[in-house]
């Protein structure tokens, strides 16, 4: 299951930052085909967001194929946009586990990792570093 962050200072309407969330869950494997997205009523009460707003992104999700909305039953993921590397018994997957459980025991807060990562993860891509030379 996803729970939804809404940062309100981001500039990012409080819709897109669901549908970019659902993407996110969908490509690392948190979420996969046959899943219950959280009702609208569901995710107003915990990020208190109009769930009209919720309703707009599903909307938006269901457009590009992810989800469907089944009238009674709620809105159900329809497939995954994970890569191979993200299942959850990858390797790649594995190492950064680690990773994560190595920078909490050294008592890095969850917010500093995110920090670390994000600022690792925007030098290597705007680097032009996510290619392994070929020998």
């Amino acid at each position: 299951m996803v729970v939804f962050r809404i940062e309100r200072r981001s500039g990012v309407p409080a819709y897109l930052q669901i549908v970019q969330q659902v993407e996110q869950a969908l490509r690392m494997g948190a979420l996969g085909e046959g899943d219950r997205l959280p009702t609208a009523a569901q995710v107003a009460a915990d990020t208190k967001v109009n769930p009209n707003t919720t309703l707009k992104a599903y909307r938006e999700l269901e457009r590009s194929g992810l989800v469907e909305v089944r009238q009674g039953a709620g809105t159900f993921i329809l497939r995954s946009l994970a890569a191979p590397e993200s299942e959850p018994d990858s390797p790649l997957r594995a190492r950064l586990a680690d990773w994560m459980r190595e920078a909490a025991a050294t008592g890095l807060t969850e917010q500093e990792v995110s920090t670390l990562f994000d600022t690792v993860r925007s030098h290597i891509y705007a680097a032009g570093l996510t290619r392994t030379p070929s020998a």
